[in-house]
């Protein structure tokens, strides 16, 4: 039998019309809005008509830093969700929709692997029902409106010097970090510096994953600041006028996505912002519905526990009044390997002292979240070949030190079946004392809250603010932003903001170099390190494999 590719699996599989998988969910078809026979949006008029009803349990599955040799977050996520059901349980999944800059780049798409998948998964992996170019189509009128203003006589006295709004493409490109527009003359505008973010980093995809109905993320959007006057003041897209009609542009994607798991468990897709740059989490809508519709709903966020899941918890869960019942931290020997020091081209080896050396990466995260946030974890294992028993059994044997059991995964190759353990060990956590509280008080100033997620969460010594990024923390707390909650904005590979730093480092600063506020989503961005908001593509992009054929079979997709 030959190795099939993850789109093979997800192409042979036999999906059910979307209102079968809607009557599993207990979706009546009022609230149904069909795209095609295997997608669909859910009326948000359904929140409210079973906002009395009781909510199901809340599951976080998270991850160690990631790593070249992959941890299968998403995966562990889907097949959880299948586990549950196979036990018995009326379980829901919800994720954050893919980026197109990772789909043709180096990451590949989001939609699960192997058994463990989410489906149509080309669809999901694409243009999917037009959310993300819903949202930069907003983001990118609101930056025509803005240059268009200045153009036309600048009444509210903007000065194109102090101009925080950029435009953004859901694509990875490198040439659009730093531009000049409106080149050619007085009829072409204003010439100015600019940028483009990817659709993720947008402040919009932010908004629209945290706002509750149109109301509310018209408020948002009517509060989010573009830039500031020759005087210092802040120029908002209200007072623009802008945000209307950028409503108008996203209030059929504010409604959640739903589709399926190749097990028929019903999905959530939602929403798509990356937890290295911006929250990482999927829209609060979409949770909030699986929690209504399931006895457990299953959830992920970006990355390692140090950001999607402090963003996940100290964010979303502040703003939406959600409380977790039980984490999972998903983790691989492979990966743990290359914490301790191991080259790609070795993990294969066994190799249990580097294993050990790698694995106070995981029990630094488990820490956090059982200590920090006083939550129960389950440490799930997502098994490769190549492991070996003494491996495994090197794992489990720290983690039990800790207070947390281990479970091995075995979804990516055996679906839901393989995560009964894991699914076991879910429902016993939930029923478990649940002591959930946040890593911070937003009380607290601005510098007082960088420096608890530095220590706490990362470990470090302490936070050190760049000459420019004080300024900016001055403004801010002036401006009366100071008891927002942080959006760290670190890269992904490291506790630290040095991606070289592997393992669970001592002894460092996180150094933050740029504070700006989103004041629609609620937020402060730090930015550390060398983060970016527009990625570039690798050498060799993921897009170079991807073709399709004379029937419109997509191949490539992983």
């Amino acid at each position: 039998m030959g190795f099939k590719s993850d789109i093979e699996i997800a192409q042979a599989c036999e999906m059910k019309d979307i209102r079968r998988i809607a009557e599993v969910a207990g979706v009546e078809e009022d609230y149904l809005e069909q795209y095609g026979r295997y997608k669909a949006k859910i009326d948000l008029k359904l929140l409210d008509d079973r906002q009395n009803d009781p909510d199901g349990k809340l599951i976080l599955v998270t991850a160690i830093n990631p790593t070249p040799a992959g941890e299968g977050k998403t995966t562990t996520t889907v097949g959880l969700a299948d586990a549950l059901r196979r036990l018995g349980k009326k379980s829901i999944v919800a994720l954050r929709e893919p980026s197109l800059g990772p789909v043709f780049g180096l990451k590949g798409g989001a939609a699960g692997g192997g058994y463990s998948q989410v489906v149509p998964m080309e669809d999901i992996n694409l243009h999917f029902t037009g959310d993300f170019h819903a949202i930069g189509a907003a983001n990118n009128l609101l930056a025509a409106m803005l240059d268009n203003h200045i153009h036309q006589g600048n009444a509210l006295n903007i000065d194109p010097r102090r101009i925080t709004w950029h435009r953004a493409v859901d694509m990875n490109d490198r040439q659009l970090r730093n531009i000049v527009i409106g080149l050619g003359g007085k009829p072409n505008g204003t010439p100015r510096e600019d940028s483009f973010d990817i659709t993720v980093a947008s402040e919009i995809m932010a908004i629209l994953c945290l706002a509750r109905d149109i109301t509310d993320l018209k408020e948002r959007l009517s509060s989010i600041i573009v830039g500031y006057t020759y005087s210092g003041e802040a120029v908002t897209a209200g007072q623009l006028k802008a945000a209307g009609a950028m409503t108008a542009l996203l209030k059929d994607a504010l409604k959640p996505n739903m589709v399926q798991t190749l097990e028929g468990t019903p999905a959530f897709v939602h929403g798509g912002p990356f937890a290295n740059i911006a929250h990482g989490c999927n829209s609060i809508t979409a949770t909030k519905i699986a929690m209504k519709l399931g006895e457990y709903a299953v959830t992920e966020a970006g990355f390692g526990a140090d950001l999607g899941a402090e963003k996940f918890l100290d964010i979303k869960c502040r703003m939406a009044g959600l409380k977790p019942s039980a984490v999972v931290v998903v983790a691989t020997v492979r990966a743990l390997k290359h914490h301790g020091g191991v080259k790609k081209d070795k993990l294969n080896e066994e190799n249990c002292e580097a294993l050990s050396a790698g694995i106070p990466n995981l029990l630094q995260h488990v820490e956090n979240i059982t200590k920090v946030y006083q939550l129960p974890c389950v440490v799930a294992v997502n098994v490769f070949p190549t492991d070996t028993k003494k491996e495994l059994d090197l794992v489990a044997e720290e983690c039990r030190k800790y207070g947390v059991n281990v479970a091995i995964s075995e979804v990516w190759g055996k679906g839901g079946e393989g995560g009964l353990a894991l699914a076991e060990e879910v429902i016993r956590l939930c029923e478990e004392p649940n002591d959930f509280r946040f890593s911070y008080d937003t009380e607290l100033s601005i510098r007082e809250k960088l420096d608890v997620i530095a220590t706490k969460i990362y470990h470090a010594d302490g936070v050190t603010l760049t000459p420019a990024a004080e300024k900016q923390l001055q403004q801010l707390e002036e401006m009366g932003f100071g008891k927002m909650p942080i959006c760290m904005a670190k890269t992904q590979y490291s506790f630290s903001d040095d991606p070289l730093k592997l393992g669970a480092p001592k002894d460092f600063m996180i150094t933050v170099r740029n504070l700006k506020v989103s004041a629609g989503a609620g937020f402060i961005v730090a930015l550390t390190g060398d983060i970016m908001t527009m990625p570039g593509l690798p050498k060799v992009p993921a897009a170079e494999r991807i073709d399709v054929d004379a029937n419109g079979v997509i191949s490539g997709l992983f």
